[in-house]
């Protein structure tokens, strides 16, 4: 895996998760958005798109759903999303998992045995490798 973008618009969770995925796999390239428009904006940007996206979902200006309705539209889409949030709300996870591109759905914070279990996923190996 190259690279995963973390969107979520609090910093210390957002330093959270890039330092577990930093000491899982130092290699990784991490991308950062703190809403999910900041997001959309930086993945039209990539010449190519990471691995892996950890969406929040209560975010300010374009929240996780509204993320998700929008990158939904998208042709190509080959990136896993994690939903990685405080959320543990029942109407949240069946909404989030309605998107084909939605894989996984965390709650915070992200650690390195939820990491182990996406890349031990054998449906995710092929697209993470």
């Amino acid at each position: 895996m190259k690279s995963v973008l973390i969107v979520d618009d609090s910093e210390a969770d957002q330093y959270l998760a890039k330092a577990t995925i930093s000491q899982f796999s130092p290699n990784i390239e991490i991308l950062q958005a703190y809403d999910g428009q900041e997001a959309l904006d930086i993945l039209s940007d990539l010449d190519e798109q990471p691995a892996v996206i950890f969406l929040d979902i209560n975010m300010p200006r374009m929240n996780g759903h509204e993320f998700l309705h929008e990158y939904g539209q998208w042709e190509n889409q080959t990136t896993v999303i994690v939903m990685l949030t405080s959320s543990e709300q029942e109407a949240d996870k069946t909404k989030s998992r309605a998107y084909k591109c939605v894989k996984k759905y965390f709650t915070k914070p992200l650690d390195t045995l939820k990491l182990k279990a996406l890349f031990e996923d054998d449906e995710l190996s092929e697209v993470l490798s």
